[in-house]
């Protein structure tokens, strides 16, 4: 199945701009804009971040409230906080061992970096990796991780996968089978993740924000200071 599906990626792979890179800074960016975000909104918000802050140590000089002003829209927004906090740690100290001791990395992140930017034998096993290991039953070489993720985003899909034109159709058990859908995400708009986007964006240009809830919500995760009752952006 690797040879297979390696085949097909050969002339199916989508042409992402962190596929042109080995630099760990880099590829960690694009895997943390990914987490909960679609590739299709995170391109152009990569590619203009790292003109803004090529290196890890540029991204670790930022100031904080630059970097969470960066971020708005991509949602989310302690995922800023980390990646900024991560890039200090290295560039104080260096790429760690063991990259989930970075703030916010986890493992399916830390395999990311290790396999596309080190070169490490190790495969990154996010939901598209895992719904096409499971669905052939099959255990894929580290090489084909970006092959396996472009399968499943584009092929191999949630509910119902196109096995018309999978290259491993032949060989997968699951061929034909559709699937219940997944427990949809809460929806942003009313909800309190929408207004505790609202009132950082408001702070961030300047504003003072009505809803104390919402603030308080920020503060507790580091994106802003509250003192005395004045709402601060974080040093």
């Amino acid at each position: 199945m690797d040879e297979l599906l390696a085949a097909w990626f050969d002339e199916n792979a989508r042409d992402l701009p962190w596929r042109r890179t080995r630099d760990a800074y880099a590829i960690l960016v694009s895997e943390v804009m990914l987490q909960q975000t679609q590739v299709e909104r995170v391109v152009p918000r990569y590619v203009k971040w790292l003109g803004r802050w090529p290196t890890v140590s540029t991204l670790a000089d930022a100031d904080r409230a630059d970097v969470l002003r960066e971020w708005l829209g991509l949602g989310y927004n302690r995922r800023a906080l980390n990646l900024h906090r991560a890039a200090r740690v290295v560039a104080e100290r260096g790429w760690p061992d063991d990259l989930t001791t970075l703030p916010g990395i986890g493992k399916y992140t830390a395999a990311a970096v290790r396999n596309f930017a080190f070169g490490e034998d190790v495969l990154p096993r996010d939901t598209n990796v895992r719904r096409v290991e499971e669905r052939t039953g099959h255990t894929f070489a580290a090489d084909n991780a970006q092959s396996l993720m472009d399968l499943g985003a584009t092929v191999c899909l949630a509910r119902v996968p196109r096995c018309g034109v999978c290259p491993l159709a032949e060989h997968c058990p699951s061929r034909g089978r559709t699937y219940e859908p997944l427990r949809k995400q809460s929806a942003f708009e009313g909800s309190f993740r929408q207004r505790r986007a609202h009132a950082l964006r408001t702070i961030l240009a300047g504003g003072s924000a009505d809803d104390a809830e919402a603030v308080a919500a920020l503060a507790r995760d580091g994106m802003v200071h509250v003192e005395a009752g004045i709402v601060k952006l974080p040093a």
